[in-house]
């Protein structure tokens, strides 16, 4: 059980509740460098295993090889004595950056004190860390509002009545309670007959978003709008609502992360999984690395660099992605456009 709960941690992280190869093409920022470049950078994630990381180490990978800098990368396997046995290891070899995704926030503190007193810079994904330089992660409050706005235009459209809400949260962290109040919100923006029927604890994970949802929609069925504060917690809730027997054409399902490519399929597929809002992997991969050439260059740089996020559907996805058998590819010029939040609207 305790295994289980420190898995549910560090799948929470990641979609905090979100590429095969990545092709930077036109479009793109210039480089980041204007002075000397960083020759090595280290970098410890919480979780390799996840698809959400995987996607975000390619994205990395592919603007450090742009760049010309030596990443090298370490995973912590959700055990935070590694991360900071792994952090410790890339100091002593002397890494001009590194870069850190929490296993646990607390714990990451003792790996900023170390670096600093060794001189090496940090970029902190994810989830901040007291004591940090540079935090680089969306803002989970207005990625749900995003996702919530777009859903109730489909809704507002072509359901109306009650909009009924099933929610699958994770409320034993924030940036996923944060994505749920935001798409509530943001739904109530566009069309305020909304009544939030069942917010569950899925623990962002397929199959216990699945059980939860299972035994709400046992007690009350009627339902018309799913959100799921991942895609797992999403696609759960939908097989639970698909094994009740349930009338799919009234109801809107909406995920969160494209973490990788089940989203694509699911819109594809043309039933009621129509939104997703998009967080993007692999922007957060390289925009971890052009910060750490920053903090390298001496560069002011925010506490909250916010990365993009962007709700789409079935009619639009592609503009940010396209599917090539299991490859899917981002459209960089697209994707660099989008218009980010100076300034998250809740934490």
């Amino acid at each position: 059980m305790k295994t289980r709960k420190i898995l549910v941690i560090a799948v929470a992280v990641i979609f905090m509740l979100a590429c095969t190869a990545a092709v930077f093409a036109g479009g793109q920022k210039e480089s980041a460098a204007k002075g000397d470049m960083p020759k090595r950078v280290g970098y410890v994630t919480n979780y390799a295993m996840h698809e959400w990381y995987q996607n975000v180490m390619k994205g990395m990978k592919d603007r450090a090889a742009q760049l010309g800098i030596e990443l090298e990368i370490i995973d912590a396997n959700l055990d935070m004595a590694k991360e900071v046995s792994a952090a410790e290891d890339l100091i002593a070899k002397g890494v001009d950056v590194l870069i850190i995704t929490p296993v646990d926030q607390k714990g990451a503190e003792p790996i900023l004190r170390k670096a600093e007193a060794e001189g090496i810079p940090v970029v902190i994904e994810a989830s901040p860390v007291e004591g940090m330089t540079t935090l680089v992660a969306i803002c989970d409050y207005d990625c749900g509002y995003k996702g919530g706005v777009e859903t109730a235009k489909i809704f507002k459209k072509e359901i109306g009545g009650t909009a009924r809400l099933l929610a699958i949260d994770l409320p034993m962290l924030r940036p996923c309670i944060l994505r749920v109040d935001g798409f509530i919100d943001g739904f109530r923006s566009v069309y305020d007959d909304l009544e939030v029927v069942h917010r569950l604890d899925g623990q962002g994970l397929k199959d216990q978003a699945l059980q939860v949802s299972t035994d709400a929609l046992t007690a009350d069925p009627d339902i018309n709008v799913i959100y799921g504060c991942n895609d797992d917690s999403a696609l759960g809730a939908l097989q639970a609502f698909r094994a009740a027997g349930l009338n799919e054409d009234e109801l809107i399902v909406c995920g969160t992360g494209g973490e990788g490519n089940a989203f694509i399929h699911a819109l594809e597929e043309g039933g009621a999984y129509r939104v997703e809002a998009l967080m993007f992997p692999e922007n957060v991969g390289y925009e971890c690395i052009d910060m750490a050439v920053k903090l390298y260059q001496g560069q002011e740089v925010p506490e909250h660099y916010v990365t993009a996020t962007q709700a789409v559907n079935a009619d639009n996805y592609t503009d940010y992605y396209t599917l090539s058998g299991d490859v899917r590819t981002i459209n960089w010029d697209t994707v660099r456009n989008i218009k980010t939040e100076s300034a998250c609207a809740k934490y």
